[in-house]
């Protein structure tokens, strides 16, 4: 791993709260993700799975977790299985972990390589009332693929018919979207590689430039900063592909004149920053795009005032909603006959700014969190508004990292990086 040694108090204490709601003599089951096939030898770059890092810290494929509070043996209350290594492996893959790095990465004491699971796994259902599955749930989720938890979540049903199932993802959820103040500091550290990230690319846009060498840029400043790359697929938009929202060709020449939308972030030690900013191409704003983009950070900062314990994140974005048709009607984008003739489910503004503002951050671009419970004390989420104009050629997205806080406005992640029109430009021209 590019990151450094994360304290693994952390996961030890991540495994104590997840245990704490466990029903009474039941066990857990977290596998590591597979390595994704591409064609013939080749394979995708490894990506561990989100819930096995949050226990345990172990970045390593073919990894197990299990946990058993009420295991007969205390020794096995909590276990880790890795791929057992040899010079072999060592020769073509470089070394993997050792039971003795596993417990220092993890914290966990018991550690058998992955050929003792099966056997194990049998010894301790024989105790076992439930067993938890760790099924994905996210509200997002699309995915096709057949997982490494997949498998054994069917497997396991065949072996063992007779035992009851539970879901691990709602204690997750809510688990993991309360972030840790080592999970803050992490999170910091990708929006720092961000900021780095953004300001290098504010001296070499310039009329003439391709979208794929501002991507370029990103990744050089991501990767030594200890990153591995990307958060997500970035998005480098000039001209009117900022109106397409999900836009990732970056294959199109930059234009004197063009506005650039950069949604863009860093992962560091796999959490994840969650960067918008829209630059002039030639350094200087027109005066309708200053216009268009201060109406935007406008409603960003009023967005970031209600981002406070106890707000619903569906009545926040109807909120949102009443801010940004005033600042869509000042813009002569919207007029009272379109507010007034509007459909309650698709709301004028919808026209202008079509995605929601803000969504939880943190070991995912859009991170666990139960939508429909109130905001509490040290949730990550974005605040990202929009306006998106094809007909005038533009589109204006703003995007900041918070925390937020016990009392009053949530803290900016992102504070010292460039928003304001007349800083970027000044930047931009130095």
């Amino acid at each position: 791993m590019k990151y450094e040694t994360i304290d693994n108090k952390l996961f030890i204490k991540n495994r104590k709260y997840f245990m704490a709601h466990m029903k009474p003599n039941s066990l857990a089951v977290f596998n590591s993700n597979d390595i994704y096939p591409i064609s013939a030898d080749s394979t995708m770059p490894f990506q561990q799975a989100r819930d096995i890092f949050y226990l345990s810290g172990i970045d390593q494929e073919e990894s197990i977790l299990l946990l058993f509070p009420d295991a007969v043996e205390e020794k096995h209350t909590e276990i880790l299985f890795v791929r057992k290594t040899d010079a072999h492996i060592a020769v073509w893959e470089g070394p993997k972990l050792t039971k003795e790095k596993a417990t220092e990465v993890s914290g966990i004491s018991t550690i058998y390589w992955l050929e003792e699971f099966d056997q194990i796994l049998f010894e301790l259902m024989t105790q076992a009332d439930t067993i938890y599955f760790n099924t994905n749930e996210h509200y997002r989720q699309a995915i096709e693929t057949e997982t490494r938890e997949d498998r054994f979540i069917k497997a396991t049903k065949e072996k063992f018919p007779a035992h009851n199932w539970a879901k691990s993802n709602p204690i997750l959820q809510r688990l993991r979207s309360v972030k840790d103040p080592i999970e803050i500091d992490l999170i910091q550290k990708a929006c720092n590689i961000t900021e780095k990230g953004f300001r290098r690319i504010l001296n070499f846009v310039k009329p003439g430039v391709w979208e794929y060498e501002i991507e370029a840029e990103f990744i050089h400043e991501f990767i030594r900063n200890r990153s591995k790359g990307f958060a997500y697929t970035p998005i480098i938009a000039s001209g009117n592909n900022a109106n397409i929202l999900h836009y990732i060709e970056n294959n199109q020449q930059c234009l004197d004149g063009d506005l650039l939308l950069l949604d863009v972030g860093a992962e560091y030690a796999n959490y994840s920053s969650d960067m918008t900013r829209t630059i002039p191409v030639n350094g200087k704003f027109t005066k309708r795009q200053k216009e268009v983009y201060n109406a935007v950070l406008d409603v960003l900062r009023e967005a970031n005032t209600m981002l406070v314990p106890g707000t619903i994140w569906k009545e926040y974005h109807v909120e949102v909603g009443k801010i940004m048709t005033d600042k869509l009607l000042q813009l002569g984008l919207l007029d009272k006959a379109d507010i007034q003739n509007e459909d309650p489910n698709w709301p004028a503004y919808k026209k202008y700014f079509m995605h929601g503002t803000s969504h939880h951050l943190g070991l995912d671009t859009h991170d666990y969190g139960i939508l429909w419970e109130p905001m509490k004390a040290n949730m990550v989420f974005t605040i990202e508004p929009g306006i998106y104009i094809p007909e005038e050629g533009f589109g204006i997205r703003l995007e900041n990292d918070v925390v937020i806080q016990q009392r009053g406005n949530p803290f900016d992640l992102m504070q010292n990086i460039p928003i304001e029109a007349e800083e970027i430009e000044e930047l931009m021209n130095a």
